[in-house]
């Protein structure tokens, strides 16, 4: 007996004394806790059998060379000017590893998490389980809260989400319901007096052919050959589009519905929701009517949309009226692939006014374009453009929702402008003339970057319903369906798609042919009483209430010709100034000099004259013709 104690203390001394066999090392995910008010209790726990679907993203490789590239294919400047990857190109440079997404595949298996969706790019992978098991997976006890301002309970960890250092994941969507897809359309009465009633629907409201008569008069594109792909966070009445279609006199436009995270095909039954899911549709199909195709995304987990539109790479513009939440690192994995892959993005810049904290996201992300409204005036019912001004109501009492974190049940609605406390100021923002002035930073991003009209749009919707809407939700689609009419021209000049569009955007902006490729919107602000009473205001060129303004038909052109520019290098053989005389109407973007070298891009139109030093005469071709710069 004595010689077993004697062995069993041996034993426990040689266990003491050897080494500590450690816990895999952990990492923290971070960005995953609601911004709650310090202290705020929680009221519960989530139902340990209650199942959730959760969107795991990995990050992209080559983060450094991804970034470069980016940067090089909206300079043209750059030999990868306007040179677009295909999904494919992406995945093989960019993507994650088929070992790092089959380790993340193991982990949810191992986990009891069922994988229910994979994506070709490997940034996502979908997974549903149990809650407590997702508990068990990611290190976290998942709450109930009273919602600080909204009537409801939602769900969030207690702490951040940790997983093995080991494991390449950047973050997971769907662990808390704190901000819940938001449409942004507002319903307004018949005759709110905001708008000058002069369209063609009801009450004097814009429907149709109007936007077209508007800001594209006498221009054929159709939009034919393109198609357009909306994030939507519920469904739609196909009756309604079809009413919509008859009554406005425009064609049918085939409608492909993309069902995710298990929306039904049946729409909810929250009004407002299925609204703008059919203003959506009816905005772009009334500025590109011969579009091959329109998609309707809808889901409710921001980033498996993305991720199905990154992978869409034959629909080249999108729109979005919504908000899902955010920022994410996934997310931004995304839309920096869309637009290495020569698509658009277009999101509404929010229906807020001027924004005095954060901005709502993604409608201040650097690679998106940020579209703020317009209260629009026309001659005759809907016949042709007459003047606009800035979209602001004032104060109203009766709405849902306001899109910069106000009171949601009272809002100054008004177009969403301001700088955003996250995102420094992008190359293609930083030479705004003027840009302090008009209550700008020249450290931050600015929004927004354009604007169309906003207010006044007639509906059809919610199985027979039919009313007049009002916010920036509004101008966002209106604006891919324009990029569908460019697209439209330079595909079939031979000439690439334009891709993300605020570098040629501003470049325009900032050159003389502005003022006859945008209606400059120097009327209006969208100040709002007690919040924000002194920004902005609406003034010449870029502003923080408009930005750029709404598109003209020239702008089409100038689109297409910043895609198609050419760049041509020649010899300086001494020194020397030389004029180019601009015979076709074309724009030297800028003069670059490497070594013996200088050059040129021209793109049009514009009026002007660029002096650089060159060898005299010099005779070059672009694509507008031959040219000769000489003294």
């Amino acid at each position: 007996m004595h010689l077993k104690l004697l062995q069993m203390a041996c034993a426990i001394v040689v266990l003491s004394l050897a080494p500590r066999i450690h816990a895999a090392e952990r990492q923290t995910l971070h960005g995953h806790m609601p911004p709650m008010p310090p202290g705020h209790p929680p009221t519960g726990r989530l139902g340990a059998a209650n199942t959730l679907r959760l969107a795991i993203g990995l990050p992209l490789r080559n983060r450094d060379a991804l970034t470069n590239l980016f940067q090089q294919m909206y300079d043209p400047v750059s030999t990868n000017f306007h040179r677009y990857l295909t999904p494919e190109q992406f995945t093989e440079r960019f993507g994650p590893t088929a070992q790092d997404y089959q380790s993340v595949k193991d982990f949810a298996v191992s986990n009891r998490l069922a994988v229910v969706e994979t994506f070709d790019n490997r940034v996502l992978l979908d997974v549903s389980g149990r809650v407590v098991d997702i508990e068990k997976a990611f290190h976290i006890t998942l709450r109930t809260y009273r919602h600080p301002t909204e009537q409801r309970e939602f769900y969030a960890p207690d702490v951040e989400p940790s997983v093995e250092a080991s494991l390449a994941i950047l973050d997971i969507s769907g662990l808390d319901n704190y901000i819940l897809p938001h449409p942004m359309a507002h319903q307004e009465a018949v005759n709110t007096g905001v708008d000058q009633a002069s369209g063609s629907a009801p009450g004097g409201k814009y429907r149709g052919y109007d936007f077209r008569n508007a800001y594209v008069a006498g221009v054929t594109l159709s939009g034919a050959g393109q198609t357009v792909g909306l994030v939507e966070g519920d469904g739609y009445f196909t009756s309604d589009i079809a009413t919509y279609e008859s009554q406005a006199g425009l064609p049918n436009v085939p409608i492909v519905t993309v069902l995710l995270d298990g929306l039904s095909t049946t729409p909810s039954s929250n009004t407002n929701a299925v609204a703008e899911v059919s203003l959506d549709i009816e905005m772009v199909i009334s500025m590109a009517p011969g579009l091959t195709k329109l998609y309707s995304f809808e889901g409710n987990i921001w980033n498996d949309i993305l991720g199905r539109m990154a992978s869409s790479n034959q629909i080249k513009q999108f729109s979005s009226s919504w908000t899902f939440g955010g920022p994410g690192s996934t997310s931004e994995q995304m839309l920096q692939q869309m637009g290495l892959q020569g698509q658009s993005f277009f999101q509404a810049s929010g229906d807020g006014n001027a924004y005095t904290g954060a901005v709502w996201w993604p409608g201040d992300d650097p690679y998106v374009t940020s579209v703020g409204g317009t209260a629009l005036t026309m001659t005759g019912s809907g016949a042709a453009y007459a003047s606009e001004t800035v979209w602001n109501t004032g104060f109203s009492s009766s709405g849902p929702w306001c899109c910069n974190g106000q009171n949601t049940n009272s809002a100054y609605w008004g177009s969403g402008g301001g700088i955003s406390t996250t995102y420094s100021i992008p190359s293609w923002q930083q030479g705004v003339p003027n840009l302090a002035s008009v209550g700008g930073s020249t450290s931050k991003r600015n929004l927004p970057d354009v604007a169309l009209t906003a207010t006044g749009i007639w509906v059809n919707y919610f199985n027979g319903l039919s009313g007049s809407f009002q916010g920036t939700s509004c101008a966002a689609p209106l604006w891919a369906g324009f990029m569908a009419l460019v697209n439209q021209q330079a595909v079939g000049d031979g000439k690439p798609t334009i891709g993300f569009l605020n570098p040629a955007l501003y470049a325009i902006g900032e050159g003389q042919s502005y003022s006859s490729c945008f209606n400059d919107v120097t009327n209006g602000n969208n100040t709002w009483p007690g919040g924000s009473p002194t920004k902005f205001f609406a003034g010449p060129g870029y502003d923080l209430c408009t930005g750029w303004g709404t598109p003209t038909a020239n702008l089409i052109s100038a689109l297409e010709n910043f895609a198609g520019a050419v760049w041509v290098d020649f010899s300086v053989a001494g020194p020397g100034t030389g004029t180019y005389a601009d015979p076709y109407n074309t724009l030297a973007l800028g003069v670059s000099h490497v070594g013996s070298y200088n050059t040129i891009a021209f793109k049009g139109p514009n009026s002007s004259s660029v002096t650089t030093n060159i060898s005299k005469p010099l005779t070059m071709t672009t694509f507008g013709g031959p040219v000769t710069i000489g003294h």
